[in-house]
């Protein structure tokens, strides 16, 4: 008489036991099939990557306005002290003169930020809006 509770599991019909090799594992798996989808994704890569560049474009430009005078300043400021002290016209000294000019200078910078939105940023930003919107419409009526 065994102590084990449980019988020992039946041999399935189906599954042949291989005694000839008992470490290898079994076979894998058939891996599952890929099924490419019905339609194809929705905006296109390379109308991403234009709108980016652009994007990256404005930003650098808007940037190095603005901190590129700033920076001149500072510059300015610790390398030309003489020039900085001295005097534009009567009691106005010239690096008073170029830290109130600082403001129109970042004016500027917002003025070319919009403007190169609006020329290079959104056109693009728009067609993509524009093939998205078609996209879906398409895909709808796929449906």
């Amino acid at each position: 008489m065994s102590t084990d509770p449980y019988p020992p599991y039946p041999q399935q019909p189906h599954q042949q036991q291989d005694t000839s090799y008992p470490w290898q594992p079994p076979a894998p798996a058939e891996p599952p099939q890929y099924r490419p989808p019905r339609h194809p994704p929705l905006g296109h890569h390379s109308d991403l990557r234009v709108l980016r560049t652009a994007y990256r474009w404005q930003r650098r430009t808007a940037t190095i306005t603005a901190l590129g005078y700033f920076v001149l300043f500072l510059i300015l400021s610790a390398s030309a002290p003489s020039f900085m002290t001295s005097t534009v016209t009567d009691g106005l000294p010239t690096g008073l003169l170029l830290a109130l000019i600082q403001l129109p200078v970042t004016w500027v910078a917002i003025a070319l930020y919009e403007h190169t939105a609006r020329r290079y940023v959104d056109p693009v930003a728009e067609r993509i809006r524009k093939q998205a919107a078609v996209d879906a419409r398409r895909q709808e009526a796929a449906r």
